[in-house]
Protein backbone atom coordinates (compact mmCIF):
# COMPACT_ATOMS: atom_id res chain seq x y z
CA UNK A 1 0.00 0.00 0.00
CA UNK A 2 2.92 2.09 0.97
CA UNK A 3 4.44 2.45 -2.62
CA UNK A 4 0.82 3.15 -4.07
CA UNK A 5 0.06 5.98 -1.73
CA UNK A 6 3.41 7.62 -2.24
CA UNK A 7 2.18 7.28 -6.14
CA UNK A 8 -0.99 8.77 -5.43
CA UNK A 9 0.72 11.99 -3.22
CA UNK A 10 3.57 12.36 -5.86
CA UNK A 11 0.84 12.41 -8.11
CA UNK A 12 -1.58 14.73 -6.91
CA UNK A 13 0.07 16.21 -4.08
CA UNK A 14 -2.06 14.41 -1.25
CA UNK A 15 -3.90 11.71 -0.81
CA UNK A 16 -7.49 12.66 -2.33
CA UNK A 17 -10.56 10.91 -0.51
CA UNK A 18 -11.87 10.28 -3.77
CA UNK A 19 -8.46 7.82 -3.80
CA UNK A 20 -9.14 5.87 -0.80
CA UNK A 21 -12.16 3.45 -1.41
CA UNK A 22 -10.41 2.93 -4.96
CA UNK A 23 -7.11 2.03 -3.28
CA UNK A 24 -9.00 -0.01 -0.79
CA UNK A 25 -11.00 -2.14 -3.53
CA UNK A 26 -7.74 -2.79 -5.22
CA UNK A 27 -5.67 -4.42 -2.38
CA UNK A 28 -8.86 -5.98 -1.13
CA UNK A 29 -8.93 -3.74 2.35
CA UNK A 30 -11.43 -2.24 3.83
CA UNK A 31 -11.52 1.95 3.49
CA UNK A 32 -10.98 1.97 7.24
CA UNK A 33 -8.03 0.10 6.60
CA UNK A 34 -6.47 2.81 4.19
CA UNK A 35 -7.53 5.77 5.79
CA UNK A 36 -5.59 4.53 9.07
CA UNK A 37 -2.64 4.51 6.90
CA UNK A 38 -2.87 7.83 5.54
CA UNK A 39 -3.40 9.46 8.65
CA UNK A 40 -0.73 7.27 10.60
CA UNK A 41 2.02 8.55 8.75
CA UNK A 42 3.07 12.35 8.59
CA UNK A 43 4.05 11.98 4.70
CA UNK A 44 1.04 11.76 3.58
CA UNK A 45 -1.63 14.30 2.98
CA UNK A 46 -5.72 14.66 2.68
CA UNK A 47 -5.19 17.97 0.99
CA UNK A 48 -2.00 19.57 -1.43
CA UNK A 49 0.47 21.52 0.68
CA UNK A 50 1.61 24.94 -0.18
CA UNK A 51 3.98 25.29 -2.93
CA UNK A 52 6.57 25.68 -0.15
CA UNK A 53 6.96 23.10 2.50
CA UNK A 54 8.36 23.94 5.75
CA UNK A 55 8.93 21.25 8.30
CA UNK A 56 10.06 21.79 11.72
CA UNK A 57 12.13 19.05 14.06
CA UNK A 58 10.39 18.78 17.25
CA UNK A 59 12.41 15.35 18.45
CA UNK A 60 13.47 16.31 21.77
CA UNK A 61 16.93 16.86 20.72
CA UNK A 62 16.46 20.11 19.35
CA UNK A 63 13.70 20.88 21.82
CA UNK A 64 16.23 21.06 24.21
CA UNK A 65 17.96 23.37 21.93
CA UNK A 66 15.04 25.99 21.97
CA UNK A 67 13.38 24.14 19.25
CA UNK A 68 9.54 24.81 20.82
CA UNK A 69 10.35 28.59 21.28
CA UNK A 70 11.54 29.16 17.61
CA UNK A 71 8.66 27.08 16.04
CA UNK A 72 6.21 28.99 17.84
CA UNK A 73 8.14 31.82 16.49
CA UNK A 74 7.82 30.32 12.81
CA UNK A 75 3.91 29.26 13.39
CA UNK A 76 3.37 33.37 14.68
CA UNK A 77 5.13 34.51 11.61
CA UNK A 78 2.87 33.14 9.01
CA UNK A 79 -0.05 33.23 11.29
CA UNK A 80 -0.48 29.33 11.18
CA UNK A 81 -1.19 25.99 13.04
CA UNK A 82 0.98 22.62 12.58
CA UNK A 83 0.16 21.59 9.10
CA UNK A 84 -1.44 24.45 8.06
CA UNK A 85 -1.29 26.52 4.55
CA UNK A 86 -1.17 29.76 4.04
CA UNK A 87 -4.23 31.28 2.87
CA UNK A 88 -2.23 32.40 -0.95
CA UNK A 89 -1.26 28.59 -0.79
CA UNK A 90 2.45 29.75 -0.65
CA UNK A 91 4.06 27.95 2.48
CA UNK A 92 2.66 24.55 4.68
CA UNK A 93 4.36 24.05 7.96
CA UNK A 94 4.75 21.05 9.12
CA UNK A 95 5.66 19.01 12.24
CA UNK A 96 8.68 16.03 11.76
CA UNK A 97 10.04 14.00 14.30
CA UNK A 98 14.11 14.63 13.47
CA UNK A 99 16.01 15.15 10.81
CA UNK A 100 18.91 13.44 11.83
CA UNK A 101 20.86 17.41 12.29
CA UNK A 102 20.76 16.43 16.11
CA UNK A 103 23.59 18.48 16.55
CA UNK A 104 22.91 21.03 14.38
CA UNK A 105 19.60 21.82 16.35
CA UNK A 106 16.78 23.33 16.26
CA UNK A 107 16.14 22.14 12.69
CA UNK A 108 14.09 22.20 9.92
CA UNK A 109 13.73 21.28 6.07
CA UNK A 110 12.41 24.08 3.53
CA UNK A 111 11.59 21.74 0.53
CA UNK A 112 13.64 19.24 1.40
CA UNK A 113 16.99 21.36 2.02
CA UNK A 114 18.05 20.79 5.35
CA UNK A 115 18.36 23.66 7.87
CA UNK A 116 20.63 24.04 11.33
CA UNK A 117 20.46 26.26 14.00
CA UNK A 118 17.64 27.40 13.02
CA UNK A 119 17.06 31.07 14.42
CA UNK A 120 15.62 34.81 13.92
CA UNK A 121 17.86 35.33 10.84
CA UNK A 122 16.70 31.77 9.20
CA UNK A 123 13.35 32.94 9.95
CA UNK A 124 13.78 35.87 8.04
CA UNK A 125 15.76 33.91 5.21
CA UNK A 126 13.00 31.16 5.14
CA UNK A 127 9.95 34.55 4.91
CA UNK A 128 12.57 35.81 2.11
CA UNK A 129 12.62 32.71 -0.12
CA UNK A 130 8.88 31.73 0.43
CA UNK A 131 8.20 35.76 -0.72
CA UNK A 132 6.17 36.52 2.61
Amino acid sequence: MLPILHDFQATFGCIPAPAVPFIAEALNLTRAEVHGVVTFYHDFREKPAGRHVLKICRAEACQSMNGEAVARQVLDRFGLDWGGTTPDGRLTIEAIYCLGLCSCGPSAMLDGQPIGRVGASTIDDISREVGR
